[in-house]
């Protein structure tokens, strides 16, 4: 496993335009095996997460995200896919369905970075358009 610098940006979109962004840099850790990347790091108060580790799996066109912890979801991307969940707090839970627009990824220079965009219902009702933005940089 190795040490890496995690920066996540999530953006928002609700259907009269106004748009909310977060971004969280923190360490985290990476592991490469049979063509999957695994990437793990601890959600903070500024994510709205804290409690909670997410790992990030990520294959050849496809994404999984799992959180555990005070927060539990799994939650697939890949384009034209059409994911359900449910996002389990501990304030009660509610039924995800995310539809995945696009996902791209590229890697440079010891630099990994995965874009998913897609639209998110919860309860069976449209949200908001969203992108999830991660960079997984190898620690020097």
């Amino acid at each position: 496993m190795r040490k890496v610098i995690v920066t996540v940006v999530g953006t928002q979109t609700d259907a009269a335009g106004e748009e909310s962004r977060i971004e969280l840099v923190t360490v985290g850790s990476r592991r490469d095996k049979d063509g999957v990347s695994y990437i793990t790091y601890r959600e903070s108060e500024v994510s709205g997460l804290e409690g909670t580790t997410t790992l990030l799996k990520l294959y050849p066109g496809r994404m999984t995200l799992v959180r555990m912890g005070a927060v539990e979801l799994k939650q697939e991307f890949a384009p034209g896919l059409k994911s359900h969940g449910t996002y389990i707090t501990p304030y009660g839970s509610m039924k995800l369905t995310v539809a995945t627009r696009s996902l791209e990824r590229a890697a440079a220079g010891g630099i990994d970075a995965v874009t998913a965009g897609y639209d998110l219902e919860i309860n069976g009702r449209w949200q908001s358009y969203n992108t999830l933005a991660v960079e997984i940089r190898e620690e020097e």
